[in-house]
Parts: C-alpha cells; structure tokens; sequence
C-alpha cells in the first residue's frame, strides 16, 4: 500500500512540475508579401536601456517563423521584420507564445498564449481605444476649426482634457488590478521617472507587486530606485560625494557647503535648465552673502558644452562633472533620471527641500535664513 501511495505521490509531483514551461516557443505568423527566407529579428534593451540589442534571428519559410529558448524572468522584447520599419513589443517569457501580423502592420500585431502577453494585449487595447478617440476629436477639431464653430471647437477642448484625465486614470488602474503584469512595473517606472505621483505612492504601487515582477528587470530597478530614494529624501542626510571641477581639481560637498546649499543637477543640453539658471543666479547672488551655495552638478557629455553654458548663464558657484550624463555616478548615488532636479540641504547636511523653482526657491531659502 505504501508503495501504491509513493508512485501515486511521484506522479503528482511530475504533473506539477511539468506545468511550469522550461522553456520558450515563439510560433510566428506573418502574412502579405512576406518571401521564404526574409528574416525575423529578436531584440530587447540593454542593461542601460540605451539601445536594442539583437538576441535571435529567425528565417521565414511560407509565411511561418520560430524562436525558441529560455526566459530567466519576464522581459519586454521586440519583433523586426527585414525589410519594414515597425515592430511588435511583446513580453518574452517561457511558454507557447503566438504571433500573428501582417507585414507592414507589425504594431497591430495579436500576441496570444501566455499570461503576461495577454495582460500585455489587455493594456494596449485600452491604449489603442484612447487613441482612436483622440484621433476622432482631433478631426472634429479640424472641421469646426475650419468652419468656425467656437461652440464645437470650446467643447471638443473640453473632452480632449477628460480623455487626458482618463488615460492617467487608467494607467493607474491598470496597475492596481494587475500587480502580477510585467507592463505594470514598466508603468511605474515611467511615472516614477517623470515625477507623476508622490514616492510614497509609488512605493506603495509597488509593494503590491507580485514577487515575480519584483524580480523582473524594471521592478529590480524601481526597487533600488526606491531604495535610493530613501537616501534622498526630505529630513535625510544627503549622501556626500566629490567630483572634477572645470579645471580639473576635486572638490567635495563637505568643502563647499554652506548654511544652506542647493545641490543643482543641470546640463548645457537641457534646455529647461537652462531656462530656471536665471532665477538660480538671482537667489545666489541675493543670498550668497548671508550663507547660501550653489552645486552644480552638470549630466553634460561634451565639456565644451558644459563650459560654455557656465559662461553664457553667468554660473559663479562650485562646479563638477563626470561628463557622463545619467551614467554620472553622483547623479546615479541621487537617483537622478531627469533634469533639472535639485536639492536643498541645511548646514548640516540635511535635505530640507527638493526640486524648488522659480518663486518657490527664493521664498524657501529666504525663510530658511531670515
């Protein structure tokens, strides 16, 4: 009997072991003017998103294509086909996946077969509704701008901005009902990286997420993003750092700290950097007497450009640069992923402030020093 219940037991084991996929299957079909022998390209982001790299290539043969191999964790992918300019995103993982596409329609391409494709599919058919409603009222628009009809053209503005309000709302949606999709984490991590919600929101966002995207690629990044930006944020002590100088010396923040100092994350490229340096130079120039600094630390690549911006915009204060723009390592150690980003410490170090502009910037340091 006991023999009887161990082969029972060992089969039960094999079953639940056999329904996780050791693998993956990419059964591609692609129609219109598609020869034997045009080539399928699969490609994915770098470790630095700075670029695609290319990671199989398959040929087709009567409309039909393979890929197959392993998947570590979900990833975000693309399909190129020789010949065309688009592409399918889709997300790679182990399973079946099944592609089907025309040709020269890539991006309206139907991907089936596994869970995080079809959550995937789910999120850009939303997209693609929101779309072709913009799309309808922006010809709308077009027609009552043409004939003149405020009435249409006031009410068309109006919607147009219920439906920007709605696609904010339904990207955060999507990823509070599908803690368990890789597009979520990629979400999150654009909105954390155009400020769209407060951290702790964020933070929020994503202790929801399964422990599988937490281990995928983007949410292995917006943790340490989110772990970094504890270290940053206001009542921390900032993180010290030292870096060259225009002339090539090192200076260090404890050596040019004052009783206030603005730690400004800026490059001569940025241009709206460029456009807040005239209200940074007025509250230094104001204040500068009575004990606050200016850091700035450029995101530049060329020093040339870096230098010549110093000039033009009449930047008297403390000056360093890696000159590897967000690969800088002081920008990396602040988790800076856009620019212009500052920070406001006191004399002790301590982030008081961030991201102050225009009037917001004097009336904090005036309060601070009076």
């Amino acid at each position: 009997m006991k023999k009887i219940l161990s082969i029972v037991t060992l089969g039960l084991l094999v079953i639940a072991c056999s329904t996780t996929p050791e693998g993956y299957t990419i059964n591609g079909e692609l129609t219109g003017d598609v020869k034997d022998g045009t080539q399928v390209f699969l490609k994915t982001t770098d470790s630095l998103r700075r670029g695609l790299i290319e990671v199989d290539t398959a040929t087709v043969e009567n409309g039909v294509f393979t890929f197959t191999g392993n998947a570590n964790s979900p990833q975000l992918h693309y399909l190129f086909v020789d010949g065309t300019r688009a592409n399918t995103a889709f997300v790679l993982e182990n399973g079946t996946i099944n592609f089907k596409a025309q040709k020269d329609s890539l991006q309206f391409a139907e991907i089936t077969g596994t869970t995080q494709n079809e959550l995937f599919m789910n999120y850009l058919n939303g997209q693609r509704e929101l779309s072709n409603m913009a799309q309808s009222m922006n010809e709308e628009f077009k027609k009552a701008n043409a004939t003149g009809d405020t009435v249409v053209i006031g009410s068309l503005r109006d919607e147009y901005q219920e439906l920007q309000e709605r696609g904010k709302t339904m990207e955060l949606d999507y990823i509070k009902e599908n803690p368990n999709a890789l597009i979520s984490a990629l979400i999150l991590d654009k909105i954390m990286a155009t400020k769209a919600l407060p951290e702790d929101e964020i933070e929020a966002l994503y202790n929801a997420f399964t422990e599988e995207i937490k281990n995928s690629r983007p949410g292995k990044r917006l943790g340490e993003m989110l772990a970094k930006n504890k270290n940053t944020k206001i009542g921390a002590r900032a993180p010290m750092f030292s870096g060259p100088t225009p002339t090539g010396e090192e200076i260090a923040l404890n050596q040019v700290k004052g009783k206030l100092t603005l730690i400004d994350f800026w490059a001569g490229w940025c241009r709206p950097c460029r456009m807040e340096n005239p209200n940074i130079v007025a509250v230094y120039n104001k204040y500068k007497d009575k004990g606050f600094n200016v850091v700035g630390v450029s995101l530049d690549q060329k020093k040339e450009v870096w230098l010549d911006a110093i000039e033009k915009d009449s930047l008297t204060w403390n000056h360093v640069s890696n000159l590897q723009r967000f690969q800088d390592p002081i920008a990396q150690l602040y988790n800076i992923n856009a620019i212009p980003a500052a920070f406001l410490l006191d004399e002790n170090g301590v982030i008081v402030a961030k991201d102050l502009r225009g009037p917001a910037l004097e009336a904090k340091v005036a309060e601070l020093l009076n």
